[in-house]
């Protein structure tokens, strides 16, 4: 049996399970294979299990039908839109995920909030950007948290995190989403508002929406153009929730002034890509889930997943 470990970007997955325990031979893939078929399918031609990064690599019906040896694909994490589980299904491919801890994307979430405050895009000094000789010792003028409006657009479980941490700092928290009930919002100790008024008073905007076709370019022209001048808008749920070139012309007239984005539309994100070069965008590559504990559960799961396979009794079967 041959094993293929995905996208581990950090090599690090050799070390964080026990590989050893199965019996295969497992290769790690440190690069990202593409985005063509070709290339993916032909790096992937003799491996009969495949672990797969969150949604680094998609799998859809074309790439299963062009993978006949699969037989096992786990993917870190409960839930995968980058897999077409019917086609998998259609194909004999059982699909497994693993278990996970939604605090790093909370976590991420304010470290992008507090450098959006704080302009740490511009201010940080380190050994990788040192500070030039002619630079001021100081650029920017801050923004402080407490007193102000924090509003949450989803209050899942990581939207009730973030909530929590805003109360912690002292602001202001107000939520909404369609689904969204006074009761729940009272349970998180927030405000429940409509969708107009949610994006009219936050001064700090974080989006913790699933993806969906009804979520699907929810925040376009329209609700950005209500958002204050100074204020922020941040995103580590999915990209196509805004819609990417109203972002850009919001950003062009001040409101919001920043938006501290984790997750593109394509990734990894090319170098030369417009919103890198887009005045008020402060972007990480998709850390939101990238932490050593979180990858020790997702690592881990998948060799319990694979071991539960090959004895003939799956777990965590997603298909």
């Amino acid at each position: 049996m041959r094993i293929a470990v995905l996208d581990d970007y950090q090599n690090v997955a050799r070390t964080l399970a026990d590989w050893g325990s199965l019996p295969a031979e497992t290769v790690f893939f440190s690069g990202f294979l593409g985005h063509g078929d070709d290339a993916v399918c032909q790096a992937l031609q003799d491996f009969d299990v495949v672990v797969a990064m969150r949604e680094r690599t998609p799998f859809t019906a074309e790439r299963l039908q062009a993978l006949p040896k699969l037989k096992l694909l786990v993917t870190t994490g409960m839930r995968n839109a980058a897999i077409d589980l019917d086609a998998a299904r259609d194909q004999g491919i059982t699909v497994c995920g693993t278990s996970g801890s939604l605090a790093a994307t909370a976590e991420h979430t304010w470290a992008l909030i507090l450098a959006a405050a704080r302009r740490l895009d511009v201010e940080l000094l380190s050994a990788s950007r040192p500070r030039a000789i002619d630079q001021p010792w100081q650029q920017t003028l801050g923004t402080g948290l407490a007193g102000h409006t924090l509003g949450v657009y989803g209050l899942g479980k990581v939207g009730a995190q973030v909530a929590g941490i805003g109360r912690a700092f002292g602001m202001e928290v107000i939520a909404h989403s369609q689904n969204l009930s006074a009761a729940r919002a009272a349970e998180a100790g927030v405000e429940l508002v409509a969708k107009e008024e949610l994006f009219a008073r936050s001064d700090v905007l974080s989006i913790h929406l699933k993806l969906s076709e009804r979520t699907t370019a929810v925040v376009g022209a329209q609700e950005l153009g209500a958002m204050r001048s100074g204020s922020i808008l941040v995103n580590t749920s999915r990209s196509a929730i805004i819609d990417e070139d109203a972002l850009v012309a919001a950003l062009g007239s001040g409101a919001p002034s920043l938006a501290a984005l984790d997750v593109f539309d394509v990734e990894p994100l090319p170098a030369n890509h417009h919103l890198l070069q887009t005045p008020g965008v402060i972007a990480t590559p998709h850390l939101g889930y990238v932490t050593e504990e979180q990858f020790s559960i997702f690592y881990a799961g998948a060799v319990q997943d694979i071991a539960a396979w090959v004895a003939g009794t799956p777990l965590n079967v997603l298909s």
